[in-house]
């Protein structure tokens, strides 16, 4: 099962895009990310940028349409990602758990949706895409 364990820094919403890090807090989240590779069940991980340089195109009025960030309406906002397989949710919540996350930072854990999962109908509509995920 494969599952993506999302950071969300409370507060990274209203990060300057040169936001600094704390070069402590950075190499202990190395050893866990470490500890993730060695255990085998680490598949990619990122952090990202801060929304004040991300974009986001919505397409309420039928066509796309541009916001530069900051987005004023984000409450909780990505900061990275990692995608691991394991094999339980159980398993997923418990490497959650050793993060050395900050008090003002959450992980949510969520399951990847594998083609296995959707009925026969839907398996054939995204037949012909080789490796690609839904």
């Amino acid at each position: 099962m494969r599952f993506m364990m999302l950071m969300i820094p409370l507060g990274y919403d209203t990060a300057p895009p040169d936001v600094q890090l704390d070069p402590e807090r950075v190499a202990a989240m190395m050893r866990y990310n470490e500890a993730l590779k060695d255990a085998g069940v680490l598949i990619t991980l990122d952090g990202l940028h801060p929304p004040s340089m991300g974009a986001r195109v919505s397409f309420a009025a039928g066509e796309a349409v541009v916001i530069d960030g900051p987005f004023a309406e984000a409450k909780e906002v990505l900061g990275g990602y990692w995608m691991i397989e394991v094999a339980s949710r159980a398993e997923a919540i418990a490497w959650a758990r050793r993060c050395p996350a900050a008090p003002n930072e959450i992980i949510e854990i969520r399951q990847v949706q594998e083609i296995s999962d959707f009925p026969p109908d839907v398996q054939e509509a995204a037949a012909g895409f080789g490796d690609l995920k839904i």
